[in-house]
């Protein structure tokens, strides 16, 4: 008869805690509450945190360059949207083709400038940059008490800006 002795396991964090989970990556005992799930298995939170710096390959300038672009884009496709305020109801039919598009061409834009290096930050920064872009556009209709104008850069804003954010990213919403 063979006999088979497990030992306890602690988790690293918490000394406490007993548990049977151990790291896929550096094989350390984790509880419940340290544990992440992986499509590989559970991980610690720190290696968790290591594999993300990987991916996160975007330099200081990047930020810079990103947010600049963004915004000189944005004004671009922000003075036309106030142009598209004026024809009237054809115009949003042109808003809700156009907005998409636009955040489309300045998200494949930036990221050739970048030259592809990622970053969650870097996401967020050219989406303000979109914003910010977009916002002397907003002012002067606001200025002109032009409704069909704020109206469309408000549009234009609400869908252009997750457009950029999500093809940056990589977010697919549909497999």
């Amino acid at each position: 008869m063979i006999e088979t002795t497990t030992e306890t396991l602690y988790c690293y964090l918490h000394p406490t805690r007993e548990t049977s989970l151990r790291c896929a990556t550096c094989e350390r005992p984790i509880c419940v509450s340290c544990a992440v799930r992986t499509p590989t298995g559970y991980r610690c939170k720190e290696c968790v945190k290591g594999q993300q710096k990987i991916f996160n390959t975007a330099e200081w300038y990047d930020y810079v360059v990103g947010f600049i672009l963004a915004a000189v884009l944005s004004g671009v496709a922000s003075f036309l949207v106030s142009l598209i305020g004026g024809i009237g109801f054809f115009g949003w039919f042109l808003i809700a083709a156009g907005a998409p598009t636009a955040g489309a061409l300045i998200a494949e834009t930036v990221r050739f400038a970048i030259r592809k290096r990622r970053a969650r930050n870097l996401f967020i920064t050219i989406t303000a940059g979109i914003v910010a872009g977009a916002l002397p556009m907003l002012f002067v209709q606001i200025f002109l008490f032009d409704l069909f104008g704020i109206l469309f850069q408000g549009i234009y804003l609400f869908i252009a800006a997750p457009v950029v954010y999500t093809r940056l990213s990589g977010i697919q919403l549909f497999r």
